[in-house]
């Protein structure tokens, strides 16, 4: 009688170790459009694109969309965020501020910075609240919130996702997505566009963001990029848009 084959699956044998769930919950609770950072109220461009850069239709919202992930995204705040959170797990305050500092220097306009400083302090302050009692993360909660002038939004998620045990891949495309969302929701309201229609343009980002993951891992100091001239403009004149939803 042949011994039967207890070899299991290459596909079963080759599967990577699970992320323990109290750090994949974390993950999805950082990104989650429900964090109190005021994400929502920001379009980054977008509404005034919608007026003044034809974005009137579903097919220009997901191509303008995918464009950003792409141009502004994968090679700015990606790329700074792996860095800042290796940073934070290796307690190099030096180099925090450093990317710190890279990422206000970098924003184009006025209503960029106002947006990154508005959701880093209060990331700041919800990882405040998250870890009272806890003194060893509260001393980096404090290092954070002492970057001069202000902390920006990659750095403080970094920061809070530097406690879990999660890779600097699996936390970058839960930022990332989370950033989806919030674009996705935004484009629901300027276009004006109906929840399907969101779901395709948010299905065809989700398809782009392990590439533009890829990208932002092999990202270093010499290749970050903040480069993106049309969004610049059309961030300044929606400082001055008749109607606005958004902030920013």
């Amino acid at each position: 009688m042949t011994a039967p084959d207890c070899t299991a699956p290459e596909s079963v044998a080759a599967a990577p170790t699970a992320l323990p769930a109290a750090s994949l919950l974390q993950l999805i609770w950082l990104a989650s459009p429900a964090l109190p950072v005021g994400g929502f109220s920001y379009s980054e461009g977008l509404e005034v694109a919608v007026e003044r850069a034809g974005v009137t239709t579903e097919a220009a919202a997901a191509e303008w969309l995918a464009a950003q992930l792409q141009l502004t995204q994968a090679r700015g705040d990606m790329a700074v965020l792996q860095q800042a959170l290796a940073a934070w797990r290796a307690a190099d305050h030096a180099r925090v501020r450093q990317l710190n500092d890279w990422v206000l220097q970098t924003r184009e306009t006025s209503e960029m910075r106002l947006q990154t400083e508005q959701m880093g302090r209060s990331l700041a302050d919800w990882l405040r609240n998250q870890y009272a009692g806890d003194a060893a993360r509260l001393q980096d909660v404090a290092a954070l919130a002492a970057l001069p002038p202000t902390p920006t939004y990659p750095v403080a998620f970094a920061l809070a996702a530097a406690g879990t045990e999660a890779g600097a891949r699996d936390v970058l495309l839960a930022y990332t997505f989370g950033w989806a969302e919030n674009m996705v929701q935004a484009a629901l309201k300027a276009v004006p566009l109906g929840q399907s229609a969101g779901q395709r343009i948010l299905a065809r980002l989700a398809a782009a963001i392990p590439a533009a993951t890829d990208a932002a891992l092999h990202t270093g100091d010499a290749d970050r990029q903040a480069f993106s001239p049309m969004l610049a403009i059309l961030s300044a004149q929606h400082e001055t848009q008749y109607s606005r939803l958004f902030r920013s």
